[in-house]
């Protein structure tokens, strides 16, 4: 359910979806991923914070880019980090 706060997740026109069903990153280092989570803006796929890597939260500490959705077929929900707000 959306959080009524987050202006980040009401502000998305369009759903990027992920242009491969991999983690960018764990791909360049050979590790392995459980889930995958494609940021809503750039458009990059990176893993879930139950991967060892935690690809995706670290991308969007350093970038501030603040909504994921899920790469996983069949999901369907965006997460928003600074608000803690799914939808």
């Amino acid at each position: 359910m959306l959080n009524e706060r987050c202006t980040h997740i009401k502000a998305l026109a369009t759903m990027k979806h992920p242009k491969r069903r991999e983690c960018e990153e764990c791909v360049q280092i050979g590790a392995e991923w459980v889930h995958l989570r494609t940021c809503q803006e750039c458009g990059g796929t990176r893993c879930c914070d139950s991967s060892p890597h935690k690809h995706a939260s670290k991308h969007a500490r350093a970038t501030k880019h603040p909504v994921i959705a899920s790469a996983e077929p069949g999901e369907r929900w965006l997460y928003c980090y600074p608000d803690d707000a799914f939808a």
